[in-house]
């Protein structure tokens, strides 16, 4: 008699015994699928949460780019909000006049620029003094100022005022309604003579009385040859408990022989204003990842709970369907081990059994989680080979102790009949 193999002995228990067979291939195919399934939910749970996070950051970009532009615009239209004026000089003079009477070196705003400021983002010397103007015989504010003085290392921003070019001259309000000046005009200016480039509309200051000219062409004509009583800045938009002081300290150790103070505005209220919406912003964001974490682990608290008892049930399943499969089979294997099949191919039938079952399993497992979630890249083909490995390991070792105990026993006694 030809040697019977444990192949032959498999396919033939499977073509016999076919229904047993796909029973214990879908009990592996609902662990397969449940454990794809779950895993797929949690990554397209992954993936939804950084879509959300992502959209949200790119609204809050944009919000705060809006509100930014908003605030340099209002910014640009109210003026600069830090002063910088030379050591000494009486505020009480500053609130009543509206310009200083003492001068620093022009170099100051130079030297300035040439520091690592971080406080502070626009810097603009100007010269200002309440002159007669002789031509038309009465008292003007003259200011001289120029283009800004960029900081180092830093990218030039738009400046909050236009510089007056040599030869021009910016006139207020009621200068060129009481001169019938228009923009092109020339006037005469302590024996100048200058083009009106531009006419500033009504402010309801001194500002109505004022001509600005280029900061040399003003220097010279006062007498103040690269003198200046005055440097203007930009308070950054900086969340900070003392702004002020910070900013003082800061040019303090720069300038020491300077003064500085600072200009309460509606832009600056509107920088904080800023500041809050974007802690706000900051707070959400977080909140949305704390809640999202929280909830993802929830749902692996629940998938770690899930996961196993499919598993559990499907080994049970497949266990219970070879101990049916055995008790059903106990004359045949009778049969085989009394004509000198050995235990051993008897066991490996058992384990080709299950080992065949398990990978049909996968596959089923597979194309149905496939079917259900409708996500073709469900699963990767190296995390396919390992649910696959998975699947035979899993229904072979819920096949072992039954088959194990089957090969081993005593052919007399399973051919004996009660």
């Amino acid at each position: 008699m030809s040697m019977i193999t444990a192949r032959t002995l498999t396919l033939r228990e499977i073509s016999h015994r076919r229904g047993n067979f796909l029973l214990g291939s879908l009990a592996v195919a609902m662990a397969i699928c449940g454990f794809a399934l779950t895993l797929a939910r949690l990554r397209a749970f992954d993936a939804e949460t950084a879509a959300q996070i992502e959209a949200f950051e790119r609204r809050t970009a944009t919000d705060m780019a809006t509100l930014e532009d908003e605030i340099r615009r209002s910014m640009k239209g109210l003026g600069f909000n830090i002063f910088i004026f030379p050591k000494g000089q009486e505020l009480a003079e500053v609130y009543a006049e509206g310009f200083a009477s003492k001068t620093m070196p022009e170099e100051f705003v130079t030297r300035l620029a040439a520091s690592e400021l971080v406080k502070v983002n626009h810097l603009l010397p100007s010269l200002t003094q309440k002159i007669t103007w002789p031509e038309q015989k009465r008292t003007i504010v003259l200011v001289g100022t120029r283009g800004e003085v960029p900081i180092r290392e830093r990218a030039m921003k738009a400046p909050l005022i236009d510089p007056v070019p040599p030869g021009e001259a910016v006139i207020g309000f009621e200068l060129q309604q009481s001169l019938g000046l228009q923009a092109g005009d020339q006037i005469r200016l302590m024996g100048h003579d200058f083009k009106v480039a531009q006419v500033h509309s009504q402010r309801g200051s001194t500002d109505d009385i004022t001509i600005w000219l280029n900061l040399a062409e003003a220097q010279e004509l006062m007498g103040k040859p690269g003198l200046i009583n005055a440097i203007l800045a930009l308070e950054c938009n900086c969340a900070s408990v003392d702004r002020l002081a910070e900013v003082r300290a800061e040019i303090g150790k720069i300038l020491p022989d300077t003064v500085v103070i600072e200009k309460e505005s509606t832009a600056l209220a509107r920088a904080e204003a800023r500041n809050s919406a974007k802690r706000t912003a900051d707070q959400a964001h977080d909140q949305m990842e704390q809640n999202r974490i929280a909830s993802k682990e929830s749902r692996e608290e629940f998938a770690a709970l899930l996961i196993p008892l499919v598993a559990l049930t499907s080994a049970a399943a497949i266990a219970l369907l070879t101990v049916l499969n055995v008790r059903q089979r106990r004359s045949e294997i009778g049969t085989l081990r009394a004509i000198g099949i050995p235990s051993g191919t008897l066991l490996a039938t058992f384990m080709m059994r299950a080992a065949l079952s398990g990978l049909l399993g996968a596959a089923i497992g597979m194309l149905l989680s496939l079917a259900i979630s409708g996500d073709t890249k469900l699963i990767t083909p190296a995390e396919w080979m390992m649910v696959t490995s998975a699947a035979i390991l899993f229904s072979c070792a819920a096949s072992w102790l039954p088959a194990l105990i089957a090969a081993s026993q005593d052919p007399a006694r399973l051919l004996r009949h009660d």
